[in-house]
């Protein structure tokens, strides 16, 4: 670092848009590491001024208040003041709060002021605030905090313009705000008269906009109403799934078959045809039919958030996660589950109880994530036929809803278990951000929707191209010997290890094949869908694998396979994130043990009882 570096720290709420500001200012000259001696995420990056001074700039957890209770809290805490063991303190902190929620963020910003160090506060989100017609008086707010205040726009190139500016006409460290060295109650109660002086002094918010939050929320919130349209929505949202990205991922199925045949024809038997046409176009492609059915879902999920419904889902269900050993603040973790696990359970860090966090991080793999989706796809529309429900709803969305359902009634009765087994007297108050009612911008949407998309094909062309093309060898070699009588398959090496895998999973009705499928679904759901495309090729059964699996596996197979990828182990990269968030193997020990046994029980009953109904 050169000596004269102005060393900024970046603070505020959490969704204030502080990390999107970081991001603008540091682009590409950023690393992430952790704090020493804990699992927290900690961003510096670089930024050279106009003027040619080198600004270091740390991206801070994000914090509700000093009175910090988590661990990202106690990070920002000790980080400002200087006590964090090897972190000197910063020289400048920016206090980034949100432009049209300023009667939340203020407060921290009173907090931070108290510090007695510089500070500058960045309005931002400034764009979205003047949109809705919400006024600020900048010069007056600036006089009467005692900090230079400027306006920011983090999602915009040179939205931050203004920020830089402010910086660069200092020489040496900005002027520090009065230190206030009261910290009892009174003056925390004193904070929020501070905020409501301030708010009628420079704030001016059309009454509209909060009427329209008023009537909206006595519908969302209502503790009988509320719930019954939080579920009518995701209910919706999973008849989407298959009603919308249903057709599409047929289309591309189609194609990649028509695609393989042509390739097939062209080239001379062998193993290269054989990996081309069983492996790639047949394993990979099936995997990649389902990306539309993925994109369906997270259309609703982000387009959920952006209208700022997601919160509120989240104070809704706070009293009945917390009857079930879960607290409000697991919601928003656990949604983020059903796009994968590991950045739920990391998720998790803001969560201030301990058993809180670990009872969350035990219970997030039970979400349906996306990588489960392709397998609950492939089977639902191998076996259960598209009819209509009342005449409106879809059959086969009416089951994956179920299954969905049923992977959240399983996180509540965990919950319930542990809730009972480390018994707990603590408060578990919820305090969130309510944002306003917005309309989702079709840009933010889009750049979610292309971002998840982009991390499902590295998925596809990296680890699960890599476990597709092992599948294909170790369905292919060795070649069956002479005089062999039982098809090519069942004398390669995968056919040896899944019939040795077919005992102990015979009860809950797995074939050989299934089972052995089970083994690269341990490194990536998905998998299982190319592995048993790869094995069902290779063993003879050419075309598209939802006929195959409808030939050689009965209903109650069906059924029992989907309930385990409810219940089943998580993916090994999610073992390792557990054991980095808790420390310990223990917990990892506990998380396979206990999905693996329900896993299993589930599927045994399942399968037992479809048959005796069969």
């Amino acid at each position: 670092m050169s000596a004269d570096a102005l060393r900024i720290a970046l603070v505020g709420n959490p969704n204030c848009g502080k990390t999107a500001l970081f991001n603008l200012l540091t682009g590409g000259r950023q690393k992430v590491a952790n704090y020493a001696g804990v699992t927290i995420e900690r961003k510096e990056g670089r930024f050279v001024a106009p003027s040619g001074r080198l600004l270091q700039i740390l991206d801070l957890p994000g914090a509700y208040s000093f009175d910090a209770v988590s661990p990202d809290e106690q990070i920002t805490r000790d980080v400002l003041l200087g006590n964090y063991p090897g972190e000197a303190a910063p020289d400048l902190i920016v206090c980034v709060a949100d432009a049209t929620n300023l009667r939340l963020h203020l407060r921290f910003v009173l907090e931070v002021r108290r510090l007695g160090r510089p500070v500058v506060l960045a309005l931002n989100m400034m764009d979205t605030a003047r949109r809705r017609g919400i006024d600020i008086d900048v010069p007056e707010l600036s006089r009467r905090l005692g900090l230079p205040v400027v306006e920011t726009v983090a999602v915009k190139r040179g939205g931050a313009q203004a920020l830089v500016e402010r910086v660069e006409r200092v020489d040496g460290a900005l002027p520090a705000a009065a230190p206030v060295q009261a910290d009892d109650a009174a003056s925390r109660a004193d904070l929020h008269a501070q905020v409501r002086e301030l708010l009628a002094a420079t704030v001016r918010m059309p009454r509209r906009t909060a009427e329209l939050d008023d009537a909206l929320d006595r519908w969302a919130l209502h503790p009988v109403f509320g719930l019954a349209i939080l579920a009518l929505v995701m209910f919706l949202v999973f008849q989407a799934v298959y009603s919308l990205g249903k057709p599409m991922t047929d289309l591309i199925g189609e194609g990649f078959g028509w695609m393989g045949a042509h390739l097939a024809a062209g080239l001379p038997p062998g193993p290269l045809r054989g990996l081309l046409t069983d492996g790639i176009f047949t394993g990979l492609g099936t995997v990649l039919g389902f990306l539309p059915e993925i994109l369906v879902l997270f259309l609703f999920i982000l387009t959920l958030e952006e209208s700022g419904y997601l919160p509120r889902a989240a104070f809704l269900l706070d009293r009945l996660m917390v009857s079930v050993g879960l607290t409000g603040r697991s919601f928003i973790p656990l949604l983020s589950s059903f796009a994968c696990a590991i950045p739920g359970i990391m998720g998790t860090r803001s969560i201030t109880d301990p058993r809180d966090r670990l009872a969350t991080i035990l219970v997030a793999p039970l979400m349906t994530c996306s990588a489960r989706l392709p397998v609950y796809a492939l089977l639902i529309g191998a076996f259960i036929p598209a009819h209509s429900v009342l005449g409106i709803f879809n059959l086969q969305g009416l089951v994956l809803f179920a299954l969905y359902a049923a992977g959240i009634l399983g996180a509540m009765a965990v919950g319930w278990v542990m809730k009972r087994i480390r018994r707990d007297q603590g408060e578990h108050a919820l305090l969130m951000e309510l944002p306003s009612y917005r309309l989702p911008k079709a840009r933010d949407v889009g750049i979610g929707l292309y971002e998840r998309g982009m991390v499902f094909l590295k998925r596809l062309t990296g680890v699960i191209l890599a476990l597709t093309v092992l599948m294909w060898v170790l369905s292919t070699f060795p070649a069956p010997p002479p005089g062999a009588t039982e098809p090519a398959i069942d004398y390669s090496f995968a056919g040896h290890l899944g019939h040795w895998l077919a005992y102990p999973f015979a009860p809950i009705g797995f074939n050989w094949q299934m089972s052995l499928a089970l083994i690269p679904a341990f490194a990536a759901r998905e998998t299982a869908v190319a592995a048993l495309a790869t094995v069902y090729a290779v063993g003879g059964d050419a075309g598209q694998l939802a006929p195959a699996l409808a030939a050689h596996v009965s209903l109650a197979s069906a059924l029992s396979l989907l309930v385990w990828f409810a219940y089943a182990p998580q993916c090994m990269s999610t073992l390792a994130v557990i054991k980095r968030e808790t420390g310990a193997w223990r917990n990892v020990a506990v998380s396979f043990s206990y999905q693996f046994v329900m896993a299993y029980a589930a599927s045994l009953l399942v399968y037992q009882v479809a048959r005796m109904l069969a």
